[in-house]
């Protein structure tokens, strides 16, 4: 895997800064009410599009309205309505036992800390930032998800190989008030600009930080 040089941390914070500026209407882009809705969301966008998930969360709400429907629910059932989101076999199983779990162990309330959180099946640390972050305001880590992986490394923020790695590395390099911002700013700019496979440079707000790393 191609190694990047390392960029400084005044480049690192001015690349953010840029990058919050260029999206700043950037946020999560899994709808929800609950914490329950974010947890099964974030579920079903393995390996799909948020815009996909959005479509069939509400569905599913409406036949389950919450923890304990979902916990008594019908494997099927949750299977016929999360086909479209794909691998809806596994996806399906997950959503069903860590409602059960949520349920079982933690009185029906989702869990508000990485340790509990990472105990649900198919919430990773990833998925377990995101949580803590968007539905109980507290910041522990950052979210490491394919985005925040590639652009963190074509910056130069990151040369690890791993998601905890990089969070690390990340968490050592920016300060904790900018740690929020990174995984939505970093999922933007993927989906927009700094596209794998045709990332468009010469459109790039921090093109000057990140040609120093070709």
């Amino acid at each position: 895997m191609k190694k990047y040089q390392k960029i400084s941390k005044e480049n690192a914070i001015l690349a953010i800064e840029i990058l919050n500026k260029y999206y700043s209407d950037a946020k999560c882009g899994l709808d929800f009410k609950e914490p329950i809705e974010l947890v099964v969301a974030l579920i079903l966008a393995a390996q799909c599009t948020d815009e996909r998930v959005n479509k069939i969360t509400p569905i599913l709400f409406r036949k389950y309205k919450d923890v304990y429907d979902l916990a008594n629910a019908n494997l099927e059932d949750i299977q016929n309505i999360i086909r479209p989101c794909g691998f809806y076999v596994n996806k399906a199983s997950s959503i069903l036992e860590t409602s059960k779990t949520i349920v079982e162990r933690f009185n029906g309330q989702v869990p508000n800390n990485m340790k509990d959180l990472t105990t649900l099946r198919g919430i990773g640390r990833k998925s377990a930032n995101i949580i803590l972050q968007e539905c109980f305001h507290n910041t522990v880590g950052i979210a490491v998800d394919t985005h925040v992986t590639r652009i963190s490394r074509k910056i130069g923020l990151s040369n690890s190989n791993t998601p905890e790695k990089i969070e690390q590395d990340l968490m050592k390099k920016l300060d904790k008030k900018y740690w929020t911002k990174i995984n939505h700013i970093f999922v933007y700019h993927g989906r927009a600009i700094c596209i794998a496979r045709r990332p468009q440079c010469n459109d790039c707000p921090i093109q000057d930080i990140c040609s120093k790393n070709e």
